[in-house]
């Protein structure tokens, strides 16, 4: 694949096998930012994690102290009391069987997360083929199951990250725009890293975090050195 012009300029301001402190790490993604919107900032952490085994797979979400800078739309799955509670929350749409017909006649998909109530879980059963493979399909580990949906709206809302494991211990996450400054990005990187510090599975032997870099949209990697971070 050809990088672009702006991608090989942008990489030439990363030295290669450099580890760097995080705020050097964040203030060069913001130089080395090469699209004309407002790109965001993606972290990844390689973890020395066997996923193959179920006690090593990390699933869960966090809200960010200063958000992602994006606007999720959220769709929320429930009768009654709770769905008076998610309108009033800020829910984008609030439904149940209408709702779940419309996905599943329509292939109506307009919406960035899904909560439901854990009663409306079965009903939604029928639509794991869809929304799974969408990464949709609400979860309680990821707090999208639950009773309490005006809360699970908002934290969406203030920027709630949903992480997990793939099959190589790696987690990605997107911690803020490349405009927002470089102290919150900071923060959020500071929070993100000693969430996945204290989940740590207690299996695990040796180094557990093997590298953590960061890059905006479509711009280069920038290795942070893991001794930044308190263990």
């Amino acid at each position: 694949m050809k990088k672009s012009k702006k991608y090989v300029e942008a990489a030439k301001k990363v030295e290669k096998n450099k580890l760097y402190t995080k705020e050097e790490a964040i203030k060069l993604v913001k130089e080395t930012a090469v699209t004309k919107f407002d790109g965001s900032v993606e972290l990844a952490i390689r973890l020395n994690l066997d996923t193959k085994k179920a006690d090593q797979q990390l699933r869960g979400a966090t809200v960010l102290p200063n958000g992602t800078g994006k606007t999720k739309k959220v769709l929320v799955i429930a009768k009654g009391e709770q769905a008076k509670a998610a309108e009033a929350a800020g829910a984008d749409y609030v439904g149940d069987m209408d709702m779940i017909t419309k996905i599943e006649k329509e292939n109506w998909f307009d919406f960035d997360t899904m909560i439901a109530t854990p009663d409306m879980m079965p009903a939604l059963g029928k639509l794991g083929r869809v929304l799974g493979p969408k990464g949709l399909m609400p979860n309680p580990k990821t707090g999208t199951v639950t009773m309490d949906v005006a809360k699970a709206v908002e934290d969406v809302k203030k920027g709630r990250v949903e992480y997990r494991t793939d099959s190589y211990g790696n987690v990605h996450v997107i911690i803020g725009k490349t405009s927002f400054d470089t102290q919150k990005l900071v923060e959020n990187l500071n929070a993100f890293v000693s969430l996945i510090i204290k989940t740590k599975p207690s299996v695990v032997k040796g180094t557990y975090i093997k590298n953590i870099s960061v890059s905006s949209t479509m711009g280069p990697g920038i290795k942070i050195d893991t001794n930044n971070f308190d263990f």
